[in-house]
């Protein structure tokens, strides 16, 4: 299973986010098939541009209570200090990705950017696979 992992400032559209998730598959080699759930932080559940574009995209949308952000969110690849002071996590994508994943979840690559969203993706560990 692949989580998308979606974070974003305030007021963005659907097409931004669907856009970023666009340029995160392409970098990182996944295919819309493969995105089992779309997670974001339950701050952002409110945003209409990401569960439309949770929507356009055919994915359940996933809202990712703060605690369970922050545990994920020691396991993230990027470190923004801007992040860590608005949200609490170094990165809203890979923390969401990671947390709705599982706990041996591990991300695809670093998230992506793309003006004002970033996208991560993280896939959750096969049974039987070390941690």
């Amino acid at each position: 299973m692949i989580v998308a992992g979606v974070g974003s400032r305030r007021g963005v559209t659907s097409e931004e986010v669907c856009a970023a998730m666009r340029g995160a598959m392409e970098r990182h080699g996944v295919k819309l098939c493969d995105i089992s759930l779309m997670a974001t932080p339950a701050a952002k559940g409110s945003e209409p541009g990401i569960i439309k574009a949770a929507l356009d995209l055919g994915l359940l949308l996933v809202m990712v209570p703060q605690r369970q952000l922050e545990a994920a969110g020691t396991r993230a690849m990027t470190h923004s200090e801007r992040v860590v002071a608005l949200m609490g996590v170094p990165s809203v994508a890979e923390a969401s990705a990671l947390a709705v994943a599982g706990r041996r979840s591990t991300l695809i690559g670093p998230r992506f950017v793309l003006g004002p969203v970033t996208c991560a993706f993280a896939r959750e560990a096969e049974k039987g696979e070390a941690p």
